[in-house]
């Protein structure tokens, strides 16, 4: 219990170094029972079998393109989400949207949802034009001080920019990717997950 209460109050403290004071309009996470963990340094983590997945803290925070909007994990209930942290600041992540949005277009229909969340952009405008000038058509959280990923855990690399989480259809963490990715990279990943069951393995009866 108190390596946990000691872990939570690191990556409070984390945030709060990166953020400084806040508003009630910051996006908001606690954490959750997953612990990151990548063996020998892996940039492609998969934690299997489902049923040891942990799953991160609550998610929420407000929607780049509309303020007065709050998205939330919690909207895409008994769906595989791809979280995927990125910036308009941040090469590879230039290279890397159009491929998502190739994945998020080919599997939206079969029970896949796609959140974006934005983060160490103190500038607005841009982040929107980024998303815009790419089409992107999947929402992102604005999230310049990275509160969300307290939801991950005080070990999660949050210098690692671009990185995607894949959380199957419980919510679960099931892959980890500290990198760019190509839609041939995702894509698999991502309809294997869209065929477990909300709490196991295997294909939807």
């Amino acid at each position: 219990m108190r390596r946990g209460i000691a872990a939570g109050l690191s990556a409070v403290l984390l945030g709060a170094a990166v953020s400084g004071c806040s508003s009630g309009a910051d996006a908001v996470a606690q954490g959750g029972t997953f612990e990151f963990v990548s063996p020998g340094g892996q940039v492609d983590i998969f934690y299997d079998p489902p049923l040891s997945r942990g799953r991160p803290g609550p998610i929420s925070g407000p929607d780049l393109m509309d303020p007065d909007r709050t998205l939330s994990l919690d909207d895409f209930s008994e769906k595989v989400v791809v979280i995927n942290v990125w910036g308009q600041w941040c090469g590879p992540c230039r290279t890397e949207m159009p491929e998502l949005q190739r994945v998020y277009d080919a599997t939206r229909n079969e029970g896949v949802a796609f959140l974006g969340i934005d983060v160490r952009d103190n500038n607005r405008e841009a982040a929107v034009d980024f998303i815009v000038d790419r089409k992107v058509t999947f929402s992102s959280i604005y999230d310049p001080p990275m509160r969300t990923m307290i939801a991950l855990g005080a070990r999660y690399p949050t210098t690692a920019i671009p990185s995607t989480i894949v959380l199957d259809r419980s919510h679960r963490v099931a892959a980890v990717f500290l990198r760019a990715l190509l839609a041939e990279d995702l894509e698999p990943v991502v309809r294997r997950l869209a065929a477990e069951t909300a709490t196991g393995s295997g294909p939807p009866r």
